[in-house]
């Protein structure tokens, strides 16, 4: 693929890593697997900032969640069923 779309295959990336990795360190970079987005190169800053931005709540579920929210969840469930069957 060509450098110009920031996308390359893992083929290429075996042949041109200085390349690319020259590349990654302007702007991220796909690596593509059986024409398949598989891998994004990025610099460490961005990085960075991504892992600053993101949301690292866990997920759980109904059994694993807080008592206290669990009923305030069931309360705002009851609340929206009431005013679905008012509005009817």
């Amino acid at each position: 693929m060509t450098s110009s779309t920031g996308s390359y295959t893992t083929s290429d990336l075996s042949r041109k890593s200085g390349d690319i990795i020259a590349e990654a360190l302007r702007h991220p970079v796909t690596i593509t697997q059986r024409n398949k987005p598989r891998l994004v190169l990025l610099n460490i800053e961005d990085y960075e900032r991504l892992m600053r931005q993101s949301d690292m709540r866990a997920a759980g579920t109904l059994e694993t969640m807080p008592d206290a929210l669990l009923a305030e969840f069931e309360s705002a469930v009851d609340a929206y069923a009431d005013s679905a069957e008012t509005s009817r």
